[in-house]
């Protein structure tokens, strides 16, 4: 009698611990989707580097040409708000005698940089070449972007849930088993911002020939779902 009611409670014991099992019976699956547009906005990131014997010659002259550039690029339709300096730098020029001596300063070495953001793209190519005629002689690239990213990134969020329960139920079904409800969703670390995906597409007309491409945005989400044993 004392087994039959050892071996009562040991039964007992042993239906949470199934039904636990059956009820956290989870699937976790990733999905990734890509949206590609046109991008309709592209960032300048341009300098102006000039020399003077003295620190205050050389900062006056960079002034001057840095001058010259915004006014160009205010001329070409580029908004104050789209104008951002930075970067500003004043160092010696150095230089080593062949014989040994001691390193002496000759002149100075002013520097600017200067971030301009153009919402034309069509006019991109006349805004490169108005800036490096006029004072700018360094460049340093063109990245390309959206104006607004949202219903870009908001189409690849839903591609990426349609991506994830596509492979729920691909799997469900290989595995024989029934797919439940989903327990969570949550958008993984794979979001990234607008990544340019470059094509042949040349703006032949402007003063310097600019392809755009295409803007890639990716999003990433992580669902979990009950299964159905």
């Amino acid at each position: 009698m004392r087994i039959a009611k050892v071996l009562t409670v040991a039964a007992l014991l042993a239906l949470p611990a199934a039904a636990t099992a059956a009820e956290t019976a989870r699937l976790t699956v990733t999905g990734t989707g890509v949206v590609a547009a046109r991008p309709d906005m592209a960032t300048i990131s341009l300098g102006v580097t000039t020399e003077g014997e003295t620190a205050t010659e050389a900062m006056a002259r960079n002034s001057e040409e840095l001058g010259r550039v915004l006014a160009r690029l205010r001329e070409a339709g580029i908004a104050e708000r789209d104008l951002q300096t930075s970067g500003l730098s004043l160092n010696p020029n150095w230089t080593h005698p062949g014989d040994g001596g001691a390193p002496q300063i000759r002149g100075y070495v002013a520097s600017n940089q200067l971030t301009v953001r153009v919402r034309t793209l069509d006019r991109l190519g006349e805004v490169l070449d108005r800036a490096v005629s006029d004072g700018a002689n360094t460049l340093h690239g063109v990245t390309f972007g959206l104006t607004d990213p949202e219903p870009a990134l908001d189409e690849a969020r839903k591609r990426a849930v349609a991506r994830a329960q596509a492979t729920a139920r691909l799997l469900t079904e290989a595995a024989g088993v029934r797919l439940g409800p989903v327990v969570s969703i949550s958008e993984g670390a794979g979001h990234e911002p607008p990544q340019p995906m470059y094509r042949e597409a040349a703006m032949s007309a402007a003063p310097v020939p600019v392809a755009e491409g295409e803007i890639e945005t990716m999003a990433r989400v992580t669902m979990v779902f009950a299964l159905d044993q």
